[in-house]
């Protein structure tokens, strides 16, 4: 209605019945410009998919706190979900140990922080260090279990690739220690960059002949160990923290027997 020179306008938003009252004067009323939005329905259907997919993803995580778990294809137990989503996710960076016992699955927990920090758009460049023989085995738990395809780059696919850098040529690998510590492997690893470094077995980094080892160039590190404070070394142990950060998180065979989810051996 007018009233006083003014226009008041009342009513609701059509999509969220959001109340609205706006009070308009006659010189806002005159210089209302209406946009003209040319539709143009000749772009690809695959395409114009891909963006709206694109742009929904770039705030899902908002809207479903539990999205890794839902678009992949595991079935998190409890302790799981505390550790990603109560910790993990909660801290500005991550940079930390989860020192959980053999089985509680922690593997599982590393792939949805994977997944979860990739759809925040956080990281894009992920690099797996493993005792040699765990390679494969994580490769296809990541595939199985979470659809990521890692390369595991060894002697033979080094080779391969003579005289370029795989490690700059692929986004998300994985490697043994052992390999990763050898002097003329190590020195191209430095020259490369990644987001986030996960250390399996993370007990093995405090060995004197890894300190020097350490790859800094990474914002995000997670390390994951069942043992990570090393037997009468408490230099290799000061050392492992101050890389990977102070244990936040810590699973035990004892509360998985109170919690119901193992049976006691007697």
């Amino acid at each position: 209605y007018y009233e006083g020179g003014y226009f008041c306008i009342k009513g609701k938003k059509l999509k969220s019945n959001q109340y609205i009252e706006d009070i308009l004067s006659k010189f806002d009323i005159e210089n209302i410009v209406i946009d003209k939005l040319d539709m143009d329905l000749s772009a690809n259907p695959k395409e114009v998919f891909l963006a709206l997919e694109t742009k929904r993803y770039r705030y899902v995580s908002s809207y479903d706190p539990l999205l890794a778990v839902n678009t992949s294809i595991v079935d998190p137990l409890p302790h799981q979900i505390e550790a990603v989503y109560n910790y993990v996710l909660n801290l500005p960076r991550i940079r930390f140990m989860i020192a959980d016992d053999p089985g509680a699955g922690k593997t599982i927990m590393a792939g949805l922080i994977i997944i979860e920090l990739k759809i925040r758009g956080l990281v894009d460049r992920i690099l797996i260090v493993t005792p040699g023989h765990l390679k494969d085995q994580w490769r296809r738990e990541m595939n199985d279990k979470f659809e990521e395809n890692f390369v595991v780059v060894d002697r033979n696919i080094m080779n391969s690739y003579y005289g370029e850098n795989v490690w700059n040529r692929e986004k998300q690998i994985i490697t043994s220690i052992d390999f990763a510590k050898r002097n003329e492997i190590y020195s191209s690893l430095q020259a490369s960059h990644f987001d986030l470094i996960i250390v399996d077995e993370a007990h093995n980094f405090g060995a004197p002949q890894i300190r020097n080892h350490y790859l800094h160039n990474a914002k995000f590190r997670l390390g994951l160990s069942a043992t990570p404070i090393r037997y009468m070394d408490e230099e290799g142990t000061n050392a492992i923290f101050k890389y990977l950060g102070e244990v936040v998180y810590e699973f035990s065979l004892e509360k998985a027997i109170q919690m119901g989810m193992l049976t006691p051996y007697k």
